[in-house]
């Protein structure tokens, strides 16, 4: 399964267990954005665990407060972020405190899916 799902501020590549996000450049990721994400998990992932992928090649800002919410979804088993640049990556360290399930970072998209697939098969 892959569906592209266009919002107004990201779009989302949905497969089979995870989901990559690529975020609109200048926007800003606040906790009422998770009600998409808790629709997404309803819809596409209903009693199974997924990975979600987040692939930061635009600019925007996040509240690290999303994460308590998005940390109540029970099964979300885990949160990448996908990045070269040194900025994003320091950015997402700090992010990573706010996050109490796995949190990983990565350079390339391919690396982050086979952890996500890796994860989401031992389950």
């Amino acid at each position: 399964m892959t569906d592209v799902l266009k919002y107004d501020f990201c779009t989302m590549h949905i497969h089979d267990t995870y989901l990559i996000v690529e975020m609109n450049d200048g926007i800003h990721v606040t906790p009422d954005h998770n009600k998409i994400l808790l629709n997404i998990a309803d819809t596409y992932y209903k009693n199974k665990p997924f990975v979600y992928l987040t692939h930061r090649v635009n600019s925007y800002s996040v509240d690290p407060a999303i994460y308590a919410e998005t940390s109540k979804i029970k099964n979300l088993i885990g949160f990448a972020v996908i990045s070269g640049d040194f900025k994003k990556k320091s950015n997402a360290e700090i992010e990573k405190l706010f996050f109490n399930k796995t949190f990983k970072i990565f350079d390339t998209i391919e690396d982050a899916v086979v952890w996500a697939k890796s994860i989401t098969t031992k389950k």
